[in-house]
This record gives structure tokens, C-alpha cells and sequence, in this order.
């Protein structure tokens, strides 16, 4: 499908990226205010679970839910919707992904009914399907060659400023004047945020039908199910501790102390993106596994020492550290094991090419895995909570992200390669 949105064609349509060597600060920043809301919109939930359960009549652990069926939405629909809108123009397909997290917040905010916000939550997570399989790939072609990993940080910036700002923010709101504010909020800024698109973003052709590439051939490159693996475990790790984070403080007695913890945890994620950003282009080894240590040692800090007010928050700082660069290092890193380049980008721009064909399905495939885990966490977390309380969830995080560092170790040829 080829029908325009109204956007102004950009350099990057001919393979060039704007701006000559130049990055393209304000649609690179859309991109990150895009990332922002499907971020915030995903893990607003985490910082209202005790709001949104009274409000609901149900039980926190069921609140938690609403993260499970976002995640659901996305992984579930990722894949096939993908490949049917491989032909659309990307920028009327990420204007149509924006519009669904618009009218899920909506509904969301004025829901009364607990099966009706589980709705929308499913088509929030369907947007953030198509939106995540657009991302990565956009904030690439709008740099040159050597500015690309810059360009990709720049935009995955709008998850660590959603972690630092946005869910603290959204927790403030929400107990001033009620959860369902923060989520007006975030319809308000994604309103904002089309407007901003259309008039900054440029717009890019679809593929050829010739040129798209079936996912189960991107398994068959080496490298590809390593890095997948790797997004699956430490995702799952990640999430079953801060989906309930609000439930997990407060059993600590810093209940009233969440929105603290999480900006803590959220300015160090920005220094952690800042310093990937800086040096994924030959680092991404080394910064995977640093990124895979921090986070244990998060971990192990809030399993060992969680009586201690002041390392708790030296656990958050540490969580934030490791965890800030990840969602920039898998993505990079399944981007180059599928055969992204500079050539293949260009040819993507002409609609031609395998190598990107690949580099596209392997970021479908990330984002299912990434949300299959994102589900995961949630339930696992639920189960977690009713049977063995709070506490267990840093040692969950540690027993899953053995198996993380030893992939990564393992994985020096290809996924995580030594250079």
C-alpha cells in the first residue's frame, strides 16, 4: 500500500539521511517522545496498582494484570500485523499506532469496568506492536553511517526519561488528583505528539512484496537466536520485579517513597543510555554483559540488604545503570545479527534488499519476544506475590539472569560478537 499521509518526503527517501551528516534533532526527538508514550503507557500501571485495584474491585495482583494484557496485545499481534502493513509508509503506519495508544489511554482513564480497561490495555499493547516494529529501524535511516548507534540511543531515550520522569510523574499526578488523570495525560501528550510527527518526521516507502523477508528464514542467521534468547530471559527478569515495584516498596515500608525510588532508578537509566549511545558502535559486547552484572547486583542488594533504606536506593541507582542501555543494546544487536547496513538501508528505501528484509524480521521477532516476556514478568510476578510475597521477586531476578550472562559469554562470534 502505498498512500501518502500528507508528509513532507524526506532526504532519507532517496537513501540519504537528512541533514547530510547531520542528525535530525526534532524527528529524531518525535521518535523519542513516540518511545516515551508506548514506554509510559506500558509501565504507567506499576506506580497506580494500589489506585487502580480499589477503583477497579480487584486485588493488586489482578491490577498487575493490566501490564500482563498490554504485553499480550503486543506479542500476539506483532508478527502478523508486521507483515500485513510491510507495504504500508511508515509514517501513516506510525501515525496509526499513536492514534490506538490515544484512544486506549482514553478509554482506559474513564473505564469503570475492570474487563473494559483489560480491553483497552489489549489494543494499547496491539499499538505498541506496530510502533515497535517501526522504531528502531526509523531512528537509523535518519543518520548518517557513523552517527546510526547516536541516532537509535536518541531515540530509545524515551524509555529511561518514561522510567525517570514519566511514571514518577504519573504516580505524583495520580495521587493528587486520581490515576485516571495520568492517563488524560498521556492522551494529551500523544495528541501533541501526531501533530509533531506529521510535521517533522519523514515519511519512507513500504517494502516490495519481493523484498520481505519470512521470519522463520532471520532464525536461520547465526547470532539471531541469541540475541532473541537473551531479550526473552532478561526481560522476563526485569519485569517481574518492576511491575510491582509500588507493592514491593511497600512491604518494605517505603510505600510512600515509590515515586523517589523510581527517579533514582530513571536518572541513572539516562547516564546508562547516555554512555551506550556513546559507545555502542564497538562496545556492544562489553555493554551487554556490564549491563547483565548491574542489574544482579541491583538484584542481589534488595535480596541481601533490603533493611537498609540507603541501599535500597543504591539498588535502584544500580538497577537503573544496567538496565537504562538495554532496550538500545538488543535492539542493536539484533539489528546487525539480521544484516543491517548502510547498504541495506539504502535498498530498504528503494523497497529492494534481503539483508534488511532480515534486519526487519528479526525486530518483529525482538518485540514479540520482548512483550512475550514483558506478559510473562507479569504473571510470574502475580504468582510470586500470592505464594512466596515481594521478597522472592530479586531472587527470581537472579536466578534468570544467570542464564543471560552465560549466553552473552557464549554468544562471541555472533549476537555478541568481540568486535
Amino acid at each position: 500500500m502505498t498512500t501518502t499521509t500528507g508528509q513532507t518526503p524526506a532526504p532519507a527517501a532517496t537513501g540519504a539521511p537528512a541533514g547530510g551528516g547531520r542528525l535530525p534533532m526534532s524527528a529524531l526527538l518525535a521518535l523519542a517522545t513516540a518511545v516515551f508514550v508506548t514506554s509510559l503507557t506500558e509501565t504507567l500501571p506499576a506506580g497506580l496498582l494500589p489506585d487502580m485495584s480499589g477503583a477497579l474491585g480487584v486485588s493488586e495482583s489482578a491490577a498487575g494484570q493490566t501490564v500482563t494484557v498490554y504485553a499480550a496485545g503486543t506479542f500476539l499481534t506483532a508478527l502478523p500485523l508486521t507483515a500485513a502493513t510491510a507495504g504500508w509508509r511508515r509514517g501513516r503506519l506510525l501515525l496509526t499506532a499513536m492514534t490506538g495508544f490515544a484512544v486506549a489511554n482514553t478509554v482506559t482513564a474513564l473505564s469503570s469496568s475492570y474487563a473494559l480497561t483489560m480491553t483497552a490495555r489489549f489494543v494499547a499493547g496491539v499499538a505498541a506492536g506496530l510502533a515497535w516494529a517501526l522504531l528502531a529501524g526509523y531512528a537509523r535511516r535518519l543518520a548518517p553511517p557513523h552517527l546510526e548507534g547516536r541516532a537509535l540511543a536518541i531515540a530509545m531515550a524515551g524509555i529511561p526519561v518514561a522510567l525517570s520522569l514519566g511514571v514518577p510523574a504519573g504516580t505524583f499526578l495520580g495521587s493528587a488528583l486520581g490515576w485516571r488523570t495520568a492517563f488524560l495525560a498521556m492522551t494529551a501528550l500523544t495528541a501533541v505528539l501526531l501533530l509533531w510527527i506529521r510535521l517533522t518526521v519523514p515519511d519512507h516507502p513500504g517494502q516490495e512484496r519481493s523484498a520481505r523477508t519470512p521470519m522463520r528464514h532471520a532464525l536461520r542467521v547465526p547470532g539471531v537466536g541469541s540475541v532473541l534468547t537473551v531479550t526473552l530471559v532478561f526481560v522476563l527478569a526485569h519485569t517481574i520485579l518492576y511491575a510491582y515495584i509500588a507493592t514491593f516498596l511497600d512491604d518494605l515500608g517505603l510505600g510512600d517513597s515509590t515515586d523517589v525510588f523510581l527517579l533514582v532508578f530513571g536518572a541513572a537509566s539516562l547516564l546508562s543510555i547516555w554512555a551506550v549511545g556513546a559507545q555502542i558502535h564497538h562496545r556492544l559486547r562489553a555493554l551487554t554483559l556490564t549491563a547483565t552484572v548491574l542489574v544482579a547486583a541491583a538484584a542481589a542488594v534488595l535480596a541481601l540488604a533490603a533493611d537498609s533504606t540507603p541501599l535500597v536506593y543504591v539498588a535502584a541507582a544500580l538497577w537503573g545503570l544496567g538496565w537504562g542501555g538495554v532496550p538500545t543494546l538488543l535492539q542493536t544487536a539484533a539489528g546487525r545479527a539480521g544484516g543491517i547496513d548502510r547498504g541495506a538501508a539504502e535498498r530498504l528505501d528503494e523497497g529492494r534488499g534481503s539483508g534488511d528484509g532480515r534486519a526487519d524480521a528479526a525486530q518483529a521477532m525482538l518485540v514479540t519476544l520482548w512483550n512475550v516476556a514483558m506478559a510473562g514478568g507479569g504473571v510470574a510476578g502475580g504468582v510470586l506475590l500470592d505464594l512466596a510475597g515481594s521478597g522472592s521477586f530479586p531472587w527470581a531476578v537472579l536466578l534468570l539472569l544467570a542464564p543471560v550472562l552465560a549466553l552473552v559469554l557464549t554468544a562471541r562470534r555472533h549476537g555478541f560478537p568481540t568486535s
